[in-house]
């Protein structure tokens, strides 16, 4: 057999990294290339559905579910495909990117799937692209071990039947690979991502008796979820695997999406897993596409929009609901506390808290949920057995007592709660450290006890934006201005140089993310997307 013609796509501006011919290969890149060729335009189109959308919902400030797909609502016949065996006992699902240590923990950690971050919790430099996906093929391959140089500790893969199932999610749509292009052209992180894994892996995963499992981010339209359908259809027929090997679980996210999740289950149906119910992107989509929509759009501090939140709950039940109708699994949301080795008081109350997010999804019929840490898994994993028993999901609970009309999606003004001083202080801290930390190449984390990733930074900027354009008054009687927001960050600036001292003050990305926070915030156009200006400054 003659070896494969040389790939057309170019590696451009990136530095050579170990093993890197093990992922990109030129049948690999040949396939990624020809993904980008056939489905890259489509994809362009439905970016800038985005934007006319958005312009709708500015001009009317309300969305509804969609008239011309009723059809597909009321018909109670169709379902989705069957769950593989792999993936039909979700009940605990751990989160994280895909670094050899995470990757290891993550398998090893006695949850039943582990979403292989390539997106939120993983900052897309060159070599956490290329050497996450060479991690995931040394756990299927088991040549995978780490030994951390801090603490000389050791990690290894349990037995395989004691491994959680990956389910890999790959970059949203709106984000380029610059580093592989195509005459010029980047090609789209989404293909980047899904094609290197999808090519390297399918046979390897079926041959371990699982399959190439997907999660889909911040998808808006249920034509979203037909590309990825379209995408999986032509996937699977090049690299010779059964159609309907490939599983995708959407993540409801964006505002737009819940009002289509049905829609959404039917365009993917051969290939649908389930949905999931987010929280900080779910509520920063609200805040993007209502932010002109006055005072009854404007939300509180991020800590106090619970799922509890007549509008949150709305969202869940009616999540669970059309899952079950059609069934999906139903994944709830996450758990993102960082247990202290310090404070065990800390640690008393957080677990309380987790333990009753998780029975209440648990109690409302969710299939399963999420958590950010290892110690986090059994608590989780006690919520649903038991409600669960030795079932593997609820998915016999139809749910049919819910009932959501299309205002109480949006019925932001049901909360009691207001934005304070306190919020907008905590929004600049968490936003500067964690934009600082992406800027360095991590994307998951640690920032007061709690695990952050990319969604973390899109809320907290855009509730400065919010609380500046709605002219918010505080508690303490202070206007919500750009020159407070710049007053306050110059602050956290000052306290974190004296935390850290000049030297690790000036090896850091402090003033560079103190920079594009605010410039982010206060600028007048709102940005879609922190993640594209980040990803101008971000190295390798």
């Amino acid at each position: 057999m003659s070896a494969p013609a040389p790939s057309p796509l170019a590696i451009v501006e990136a530095e050579p990294l170990p093993r890197q011919e093990e992922v990109l290969t030129d049948a690999a890149l040949t396939f990624v290339a020809e993904l980008h060729r056939r489905f890259t335009p489509r994809r362009d189109e439905l970016l800038a559905r985005r934007g006319e959308r958005r312009a709708e919902i500015a001009r009317t400030s309300t969305l509804d579910f969609l008239p011309d797909t009723a059809a597909i609502r009321a018909d109670d016949s169709w379902k989705v495909a069957p769950a593989p065996a792999a993936l039909n006992d979700r009940r605990v699902e751990i989160t994280g990117p895909t670094d050899r240590k995470m990757t290891i923990n993550a398998l090893n950690s006695g949850a039943k799937v582990w979403l292989a971050d390539f997106e939120d919790a993983s900052a897309p430099t060159w070599e956490n692209v290329v050497l996450g996906q060479l991690n995931l093929i040394d756990a299927y391959e088991r040549r995978i071990d780490f030994t951390d140089p801090k603490s000389g500790k050791s990690y290894a893969l349990k037995p395989a039947g004691e491994l959680a199932t990956v389910v890999m999610r790959p970059r949203g749509w709106h984000l380029d690979e610059r580093h592989l292009q195509l005459d010029g052209r980047p090609v789209p992180g989404a293909l980047v991502d899904f094609g290197l894994y999808f090519f390297h892996n399918a046979k390897r995963l079926i041959d371990l008796g699982k399959g190439p499992y997907f999660y889909l981010p911040k998808t808006e339209s249920h034509l979203e979820a037909r590309l990825w359908n379209d995408i999986f259809v032509f996937a699977q027929d090049y690299v010779g695997v059964p159609q309907g090997t490939v599983r995708a679980t959407v993540l409801i996210e964006t505002i737009t999406a819940a009002y289509e999740m049905e829609e959404i289950l039917y365009e993917l149906r051969d290939h649908a897993a389930g949905l999931n119910a987010g929280r900080w992107d779910y509520l920063f989509s609200i805040v993007k596409n209502f932010r002109d929509g006055g005072e009854k759009f404007v939300l509180p501090d991020r800590n106090a929009v619970t799922m509890t939140a007549p509008f949150m709950r709305a969202y869940t039940e009616l999540l669970v609901r059309t899952c079950h109708k059609r069934g999906a699994h139903a994944i709830g949301g996450m758990a993102a506390f960082i247990p202290s080795r310090r404070d065990a008081e800390v640690n008393k109350v957080a677990f309380e808290k987790v333990k009753a997010d998780k029975d209440r999804e648990a109690g409302d019929g969710f299939d399963g949920s999420w958590v950010a840490h290892p110690d986090l898994v059994p608590i989780a994993m006690a919520s649903f057995d038991a409600v669960l028993g030795t079932k593997p999901n609820q998915k016999d609970r139809l749910r049919e007592d819910v009932s959501v009309a299309p205002g109480d999606l949006i019925a932001i003004d049901s909360l009691d709660a207001k934005p304070t001083y306190d919020g907008l202080r905590n929004a600049v801290q968490v936003g500067i450290r964690y934009i600082e930390a992406w800027l360095r190449g991590l994307g998951a984390v640690a920032i007061f006890n709690l695990m952050e990733d990319a969604a973390t930074a899109e809320i907290s900027r855009s509730q400065i934006w919010q609380w500046i354009n709605a002219g918010v008054v505080f508690e303490n009687g202070e206007r919500a201005t750009p020159e407070l927001a710049r007053k306050v960050a110059a602050e956290e600036l000052a306290a974190i140089r004296s935390e850290l001292g000049d030297e690790a003050f000036e090896s850091g990305n402090w003033q560079q993310a103190h920079d594009l926070l605010l410039r982010v915030a206060l600028d007048e156009d709102y940005e879609d997307f922190l993640t594209l200006s980040a990803y101008e400054q971000l190295r390798g």
